[in-house]
């Protein structure tokens, strides 16, 4: 997930990488580890080697017929010592390994510095609010009263954070889910999967989720987990292969359910669709080579942004501060749309750049092109992953910007053909 050797040259400039996301340095006490670890790994080849010279005396004595049992006494008491020896270099790995996969990826210098949401930065906006001319009504309101959205029922079957979407709303938001997939696939370049929505413990730790939001994820009794997006398998599809340099850039998309625990959300958008513990996403991954990510960046990024273009939304692109980066991303575009109902502008994609951090961690590698004659080691590549977009949230949008003044919804024109012609809902 780091590379130790960077640390190791530089030790101060992972350092500040840490303390631009707020937390304390831990190079000294990585390399004190590694410093004994690596002392107890010579220690442990010369002992080796010792054992290896002590069989070779015990052979030839025992092929002379002679006495080797202060010898073999020897040998039996080095392997003890050498076995000690081991366990303690076990040890300190484990402990280097727990630490570094406790800590997040290290931020691009483009990165501006900020405490929280709060410092982000609006890079740019496409389109304007319309002012509806009436006091408009929040999606969960709209959606009650055409009595097409259902809290109560929901909750009744599953608790709190659950929704039931009938007639034409459910209709609605399938198509915007087609809509969506189509743009990608037929427009984009992205390649269509359908992904299994259960993984194992080294799938989720692959793509940074564990150990990291153990408590934001729902596990299953046989310790399988239910993925919190489709960028999961999607992006650890990839883990210990070698990847041709020819086959890249690889770019995958899928709609799926997303299962989120919200451990960290209490109180927070306690009401309709925005915060659920079960969603639907189309999500987009996108596996290059390093000299590639940054451009791969922006253009994910745009795909996401076309969706909303198409669909009439106004939107903004945001740059994440330091404090508001994820844990797995070393960059982020985040696009928020606008919504009459709250007046506010809400987060509906992020696309993120993780650079190497998730290929070191499962180990994704791909081999560059190589000069006649001449050798070269393969590479780790960099993965990226966006909403392309998060498809409860698109039909919120949809709701509250298209509502009429007589509770009716009027359907973008853009999704009338998934619609089977129809215009409005109401």
């Amino acid at each position: 997930m780091h590379d130790f050797r960077a640390l190791r040259a530089d030790p101060t400039a992972f350092d500040q990488d840490l303390a631009r996301r707020g937390l304390p340095p831990v190079s000294d006490e990585l390399l004190k580890y590694d410093e004994e670890r690596r002392s107890l790994l010579n220690e442990l080849h010369t002992k080796q080697a010792d054992r290896n010279n002590l069989s070779k005396q015990i052979g030839q004595l025992k092929r002379d017929k002679q006495d080797s049992a202060e010898l073999e006494a020897q040998a039996i008491a080095l392997r003890t010592e050498l076995e000690t020896i081991q366990t303690k270099a076990d040890a300190l790995d484990a402990k280097i390994f727990e630490i570094l996969a406790s800590l997040p990826n290290r931020l691009a210098e483009e990165v501006p510095e900020g405490a929280d949401e709060n410092e982000n930065i609006v890079i740019h906006q496409w389109g304007e609010p319309k002012d509806l001319g009436f006091t408009p009504l929040q999606h969960f309101d709209l959606g009650e009263k055409l009595g097409m959205m259902d809290f109560t029922v929901a909750s009744k079957l599953s608790g709190a954070r659950f929704s039931i979407l009938k007639g034409l709303l459910a209709r609605l938001d399938r198509a915007l889910s087609q809509f969506m997939l189509n743009l990608h696939t037929e427009e984009h370049g992205y390649v269509e999967h359908i992904v299994p929505l259960l993984v194992n413990e080294q799938t989720m730790y692959n793509t940074d989720k564990l150990p990291k939001f153990g408590d934001q994820s729902f596990c299953t009794k046989d310790d399988r987990w239910l993925i919190p997006t489709a960028e999961v398998p999607l992006t650890a599809m990839q883990a210990d292969e070698l990847i041709s340099v020819e086959e890249l850039p690889i770019r995958r998309t899928a709609v799926s359910a997303c299962f989120r625990s919200e451990a960290g959300a209490a109180g927070k958008d306690t009401r309709g669709l925005i915060r659920q513990h079960q969603f639907y996403k189309v999500e987009m991954v996108s596996i290059t080579i390093p000299e590639e990510s940054e451009a791969e960046h922006e253009r994910m990024t745009r795909c996401a942004e076309t969706v909303l273009e198409r669909l009439g939304l106004p939107y903004r692109r945001i740059l994440l501060c330091s404090g508001d980066t994820g844990f797995g991303a070393a960059k982020t575009w985040d696009l928020e749309v606008w919504l009459p109902g709250q007046q506010a502008w809400r987060e509906i994609s992020s696309c993120s750049n993780t650079k190497a951090f998730q290929a070191r961690r499962m180990n994704a590698r791909f081999r560059p092109k190589a000069e006649e004659g001449k050798k070269v080691s393969p590479e780790f590549v960099h993965t990226l992953n966006g909403s392309g977009v998060a498809v409860g949230r698109a039909l919120v949008a949809v709701m509250e910007n298209y509502q009429n003044a007589d509770g009716s919804i009027t359907v973008p024109e853009v999704l009338r053909p998934y619609m089977g012609g129809i215009d409005n809902i109401g």
